[in-house]
């Protein structure tokens, strides 16, 4: 078989269509749908098959597609091998980062690794869009809460960097600021700030609805922290924050509590395709980073 077209095939079942694949690696959809069209002429099963106007994998498909993410990594392994001999390894490692791991991390990794190691971004998506982002990405830091499902092992490898409390961001002034923890009766009737909807922390607020007996009473959504922070210390809204990478925020008019009686946290994890981690130079940037985390952890 054709690494290039069992490379089409699970391109296909990350980027969700076609077009999709195409605009990707600058070819025309055409050409696409032949080579898939010549892969599957060469197996015994289905491989594809149309879920509404979409395009999508059989189960034969994704079993097809994970066995080629193993060549993959095993042609990424030879050409390593080929590039140490040479000494040479330049193309930067592509990391991307959700908006507040981004500010918590990227600063430390740069003076540990280096600004022409890496290539960074910043990309704030739906918790299941993630593991999407390693099609375009070497590195991508993600978050999920504690009760959501683990990342998809049959796709990528999960490195778990820290798990991060969740805690109440206040107003200073704001009455229940003198509290060293509060409770989910406390926050009763009071306006939130919330994710947008699929977003992970989205799901926080319905398990304090839960715990108070109470909706939420939603006032403003946002996704980034630092814009949130603002509309707290105004004495706008209340929101939920991270801990460790919402720290450098709870400082000049906001304080952040812990909820006691409720355990709310998320996982930062960085994930990546097994044939990313082939190359010397994306593992060695993984490993800066876990450094990283575990020195902002402490």
């Amino acid at each position: 078989m054709d690494p290039m077209r069992l490379r089409l095939l699970r391109e296909l079942g990350d980027r969700g269509s076609v077009s999709a694949v195409a605009a990707a690696l600058h070819v025309s959809a055409s050409a696409v749908s032949q080579q898939l069209a010549i892969l599957q002429a060469s197996v015994g099963v289905p491989l594809t098959m149309k879920q509404g106007r979409t395009l999508v994998l059989t189960d034969a498909g994704r079993a097809l597609a994970a066995a080629g993410t193993r060549v993959e990594e095993a042609l990424v392994l030879a050409r390593e091998s080929v590039d140490a001999f040479l000494a040479h390894d330049a193309a930067p490692v592509r990391v991307s980062a959700f908006h507040s791991a981004g500010v918590a991390l990227f600063g430390a990794l740069l003076r540990s690794v280096g600004g022409d190691a890496v290539a960074l971004s910043d990309a704030d998506v739906a918790r299941d869009e993630f593991v999407g982002l390693t099609a375009d990405h070497d590195l991508v830091i993600a978050h999920r809460l504690a009760h959501d499902p683990a990342w998809p092992t049959e796709r990528i490898v999960a490195t778990s960097l820290f798990v991060e409390p969740l805690d109440i961001a206040l107003a200073a002034d704001h009455p229940l600021a003198a509290s060293t923890a509060l409770t989910p009766a406390d926050l009763r009737g009071e306006r939130w700030i919330s994710t947008h909807d699929g977003f992970p922390l989205t799901g926080v607020l319905q398990t304090v609805a839960a715990l108070s007996g109470a909706e939420p009473v939603i006032g403003h959504r946002v996704n980034e922290f630092y814009v949130a922070a603002q509309i707290v210390r105004a004495g706008a809204a209340i929101a939920v924050m991270p801990r460790i990478t919402g720290r450098a925020l709870a400082v000049d008019g906001m304080v952040l509590r812990p909820l006691a009686g409720a355990t709310l946290s998320r996982h930062v994890d960085v994930l990546a395709r097994p044939d990313s981690l082939a190359r010397s130079a994306v593992r060695r940037v993984r490993g800066a980073l876990v450094d990283v985390a575990a020195d902002l952890a402490r």
